[in-house]
């Protein structure tokens, strides 16, 4: 089996791979789980015990689970809406990430609950809380990392779709093609106010502060209930298709909404961040103008510095030197937890910078990394991993 691959749009995923990778960050956070130990004693803080993703099954969101199950013997609450394969066509890499997760969790006797179901949903809220309850469950740390195109607002009925446009002017970048490397240039038109609205209604904070106050109200909320969602930055290179375009917006409002959740629990003392991440790749940004260009001249520059990190890596850090340091929880002047610090360090950023500067069709290859690039790509969807036979006969199931 092969990838299927359209306009940096990687329309199959490979079964065997998907889980393979799972099992290999699984295995990575086993080995990391006496290193997380020893730093939340040195800080005086607890791991988390009862643990909810929203969001749980590719990227940050799989991250963050396996970290809290393998790394801190949490018990993990999962929600994702993936697709489910047939007999003729595979499911979503994410069912396949669910599927390997809840395997790995039931061989280490670990409780791992997941759900495939519409995180947006008043229904889920409450097949979440029904589980919580009937279990005993109360979350100590609720991780928010649902990336989603739509979302149908549970109040109206109405769906809103997200867009990664500019505001105010045309935006015209270049990206390149995963399998030919081939560079072009593409040119965004600007988002009207009705789509940047749209866009902060799906990936801004409301769905987020909705699962949180359903669930304190349930009474299935730990006290001391931490509460986290991730979100980027990134730099001027990329602002005026992500910061400064409509996807900023939402990410605005994000912040603006772990401000009031960190006030609300407040008098359970409890807390909300904001976690600012490393840039990846993801099943979206080989699309985005721009953002892929600089993820492979981003990948070279912090390479050779041996700062790069994958999602895994992230979080195992965001866990050792920021939740479990000593003292309140590291952050910036906008509370935010700044986990890009080494990919905004000025050094990488001048290197990066140049890197872009001299990159070409001719010496694409030489001047940023297309090699970690596609592999990077290719893996998210279970494909370029080692160990996999790829050419045996695939069962979707």
């Amino acid at each position: 089996m092969t990838p299927m691959i359209r306009s940096n749009i990687c329309l199959n995923a490979h079964p065997a791979g998907c889980e393979a990778m799972v099992k290999a960050w699984i295995d990575r956070s086993v080995k990391a789980k006496p290193e997380l130990a020893t730093a939340a004693r040195a800080g005086g803080k607890n791991t988390p015990q009862t643990v909810l993703v929203l969001g749980c099954s590719t990227g940050y969101g799989l991250a963050s689970r396996v970290t809290a199950a393998f790394s801190c013997g949490a018990r993990t609450v999962g929600v994702s809406l993936d697709q489910e394969p047939t007999e003729v066509k595979p499911g979503t890499p994410g069912w396949y990430g669910n599927r390997a997760f809840d395997a790995a969790a039931a061989g280490k006797s670990l409780y791992a609950v997941t759900f495939n179901a519409d995180a947006f949903a008043d229904g889920t809220r409450e097949k979440v809380i029904a589980l919580a309850k009937a279990d005993g469950l109360r979350f100590d740390q609720v991780i928010y990392s649902l990336a989603s195109p739509v979302r149908v607002d549970p109040a109206t009925g109405i769906m809103h779709r997200s867009v990664l446009k500019p505001i105010g002017e045309p935006f015209t970048g270049r990206t390149f093609d995963v399998v030919t490397s081939e560079m072009r240039e593409v040119t965004i038109q600007p988002a009207t106010d009705d789509e940047v609205a749209a866009t902060v209604k799906v990936m801004g904070g409301e769905d987020w502060e909705l699962w949180i106050k359903a669930l304190s109200e349930a009474g299935v909320l730990a006290p001391g209930c931490a509460t986290f969602a991730y979100s980027y930055i990134g730099p001027e290179y990329t602002a005026m298709i992500y910061r400064k375009g409509a996807i900023g917006r939402a990410k605005e409002h994000l912040e603006q909404t772990a401000r009031s959740l960190a006030q609300y629990l407040g008098p359970l003392g409890g807390t909300a961040w904001v976690a600012v991440n490393k840039a990846v790749v993801t099943r979206a940004s080989a699309v985005i103008p721009v953002v892929a260009l600089y993820l492979a001249a981003l990948f070279k520059t912090m390479k050779e510095l041996g700062l790069h990190e994958d999602c895994l890596d992230q979080i195992l850090r965001l866990y050792r030197d920021r939740l479990f340091a000593k003292g309140p929880v590291p952050v910036d002047s906008e509370r935010r937890i700044r986990m890009d610090d080494w990919e905004l360090r000025a050094d990488v950023q001048e290197a990066t910078s140049r890197r872009l500067a001299e990159a070409t069709a001719g010496n694409l290859d030489r001047s940023v990394d297309i090699t970690g690039f596609r592999h990077d790509f290719l893996e998210a969807h279970g494909f370029d991993l080692p160990g996999v036979d790829y050419d045996a006969e695939v069962s979707f199931r």
